[in-house]
């Protein structure tokens, strides 16, 4: 079969990207793949972070992706859709995370010849943070697939909220296993600097409001002085909201703060270091730090948001918060510490992994793509 995608790609850089390459990875390990990119995704002063691209501290996987798309210039979008057309694909794949993307990757979708079955991988609908634009971008995009592939409920409802008639396949988020190999703990604390014979949380990934920092640094308010924070992340936006808090709460000897872009040879680092992984989210979806943290074995402590639960079986793999708020977050790490619960929970882990490998992942693609 012949497979275009069209995602963020290298040079890009972040877990869209990431996702795209494993995909890519996979499929062409049976398929002839041809991956298509932007020549600009987001106009830098709509961008929070410190950069859209790689740079010489990440480890990419460097897909030879054809640049072609600027989201910000339409008549891109008919000579993106022509040199697909060109590679006269069987199937076109599209990742969709974001409605700012939907006039132009739908603009791509309405020209790509219709004998290519179009569908979208959704990692989000309804946007976390909303615009006055999301609703009509949404609708234009999703009119020009023939099917969609969901990594959670949460996401599946919001798409049938806006498409009731809309051809789906519901299946998890694969595990990432491009982070190397799991590390000692005194290996990993040694190579982060951080002070032994403590206990580690690990706040991972882009820190932004909806993620819930400052509810996991109020938490650490009624924790004991053993258990310490690490927070590894890119910043977009403002982190003063965020040093109040550590300094009010007078953490700073156990809040060790990496806020930078991290680079996929140093993941190992930070998930080896940590005892469990907090996703104390006010809002989701599904969370691609989940199937970072699977790939190391590490539990989760999550809030019971979005897709959350989905991907975090409570008392199996991780235990469930009922809602973001401190002290719950608290009371959840405190029984994780008391009941000793790593052990039984990574094992579980390790046993699950295999069900959610890449293989069976792409491999559901294409069968679903044979029904529409």
């Amino acid at each position: 079969m012949k497979i275009a995608l069209l995602s963020a790609f290298y040079p890009y850089r972040g877990g869209v990207a990431q996702f795209s390459a494993m995909l890519y990875r996979t499929l062409e390990e049976e398929h002839k793949v041809k991956a298509y990119t932007f020549k600009r995704q987001y106009p830098s002063f709509l961008f929070p972070g410190a950069s859209q691209f790689v740079t010489n501290y990440d480890n990419p996987d460097v897909i030879e992706a054809e640049r072609v798309l600027d989201t910000v210039n339409p008549f891109s979008f008919g000579s993106s859709a022509k040199k697909v057309n060109a590679f006269e694909p069987d199937l076109f794949i599209g990742q969709y995370w974001m409605t700012f993307f939907g006039p132009s990757m739908g603009g791509v979708y309405k020209r790509v010849n219709k004998q290519a079955k179009r569908i979208s991988i959704l990692h989000n609908v309804i946007p976390h943070e909303k615009r006055f634009f999301d609703k009509g971008a949404n609708n234009y995009f999703l009119k020009h697939n023939d099917g969609f592939v969901v990594m959670s409920d949460t996401v599946l409802n919001d798409l049938l909220s806006l498409k009731p008639d809309a051809k789906y396949l519901r299946i998890d988020h694969p595990a990432y296993d491009q982070f190397g190999e799991k590390l000692n703990k005194e290996t990993a604390i040694g190579k982060l600097d951080l002070p032994t014979g403590k206990a580690y949380l690990l706040f991972f990934g882009f820190i932004r409001t909806y993620k819930g920092l400052d509810i996991l640094l109020e938490a650490m308010g009624d924790l004991t002085e053993d258990i310490h924070l690490i927070v590894a992340g890119e910043v977009y936006g403002n982190f003063d909201k965020y040093q109040s808090i550590i300094d009010s709460l007078n953490l700073k000897e156990r809040v060790h703060l990496f806020n930078n872009y991290i680079g996929d040879d140093e993941v190992s680092s930070y998930f080896s270091a940590a005892d469990v992984c907090i996703l104390p989210y006010k809002g989701a979806t599904q969370s691609g730090i989940t199937a970072i943290s699977h790939h190391f074995d590490l539990p989760i402590i999550a809030t019971d948001v979005g897709g959350l639960r989905e991907n975090t079986r409570h008392n199996e793999t991780g235990l469930i918060v009922k809602e973001p708020d401190g002290h719950l977050i608290a009371n959840s790490i405190k029984q994780y510490f008391n009941k000793d619960l790593k052990s039984k929970f990574s094992n579980q882990i390790a046993q699950d992994k295999t069900e959610n490998s890449w293989e069976n992942f792409a491999k559901k693609i294409i069968d679903f793509s044979k029904t529409l």
